[in-house]
């Protein structure tokens, strides 16, 4: 996270995170039919699996029927705008995360909702940091490598992304500031085509999420050189930071909550929040979700709230200082 900064997220949470134990008896009642979770993009990525991982243990830790939802489009625009101007009731929320609720209101000229004026934040349930690879028998075996080789042939080594305004373009930009280094960013849809691209030497590196380049990383096909958190991921224990690598404020992961139309009733957001703390506190989803690459948040939705404002803070002096614009 940029949580090391892990530090000011922790800090935030712990001060905050009192989650109500029991809800007020008004919300008794809720939820009498099923609760929507909309996912801003496709089935089968990160933040699907994960919204599919919750709705999965919330119906069977507390019997909801939750039911979600794939409206891909924008960058996640789509689907927050239509969660925005959803009936407040609680029963239709988003799965948001860091580069829609984050970078694309720095990052789009113009959004057809505000995220702080309509959504408001439900809980935090957790963070997953970007790797750096690159293709098997690269002649770098280290990010320091990499970086000696940026500032030789500046300009020259290119850098694959998921896309323009993504974190992973994010933390390439600030790599470039706290390096001294260029890099030709090479923007993609998706792994699909990346990846190709990368083992067959038509682009020199790629950052992506870990759980999608876990299996290629482990596999043998690429080579991981550094990840974006603060500390080392559990799941690839190997791979250090770019801190460890000598690169200084390139923290920067991927923190994915829910959220509601601004308007929910507040016992409703305190009875989801509270009913999310406990399931991502069980065993069994802690270890699905650590097991994925990520790591366990939650927390009280002020909490939330402060984290993504001060994220939209630190990194919109990056995006400004970048010229990142998309329409």
């Amino acid at each position: 996270m940029h949580l090391t900064r892990r530090g000011l997220l922790a800090a935030s949470l712990g001060a905050l995170a009192t989650p109500a134990l029991a809800p007020p008896a008004r919300a008794q009642a809720f939820p009498n039919r099923p609760v929507r979770i909309v996912v801003p993009f496709p089935p089968g990525g990160g933040t699907d699996n994960l919204t599919r991982l919750v709705a999965e243990r919330l119906s069977a830790a507390l019997g909801w029927s939750v039911v979600v939802e794939n409206k891909p489009g924008a960058g996640g625009n789509v689907a927050l705008d239509g969660v925005a101007k959803s009936r407040p009731d609680g029963y239709t929320m988003v799965m948001a995360q860091t580069d829609n609720v984050v970078l694309n209101p720095l990052t789009y000229s113009r959004l057809p909702y505000d995220p702080d004026r309509d959504l408001m934040p439900v809980g935090l349930i957790a963070s997953g940091a970007a790797v750096l690879v690159v293709r098997a028998d690269a002649p770098w075996k280290s990010l320091a490598e990499f970086t000696a080789a940026a500032r030789e042939k500046r300009g020259q080594l290119t850098f694959g992304s998921p896309g323009i305004g993504t974190v992973s373009h994010l933390i390439l930009e600030l790599w470039q500031r706290s390096a001294g280094i260029q890099l030709n960013h090479i923007p993609y849809r998706g792994i699909a085509q990346s990846l190709p691209d990368l083992i067959n030497g038509q682009i020199d590196s790629y950052m992506g999420s870990i759980p999608t380049l876990r299996g290629h990383i482990e596999g043998g096909r690429v080579r991981a050189l550094a990840v974006s958190s603060g500390q080392r991921s559990a799941t690839l224990p190997e791979v250090p930071t770019f801190r460890e690598a000598g690169i200084e404020g390139v923290e920067l992961a991927s923190v994915w909550g829910l959220m509601a139309p601004t308007g929910t009733p507040q016992e409703i957001v305190e009875q989801v929040n509270a009913a999310v703390n406990r399931m991502i506190e069980e065993p069994e989803t802690r270890k699905r979700i650590v097991e994925s690459g990520a790591d366990v948040l939650g927390g009280t939705p002020a909490a939330m709230g402060q984290f993504y404002a001060s994220e939209r803070e630190r990194l919109g002096r990056v995006v400004r200082d970048a010229n990142i614009r998309l329409e």
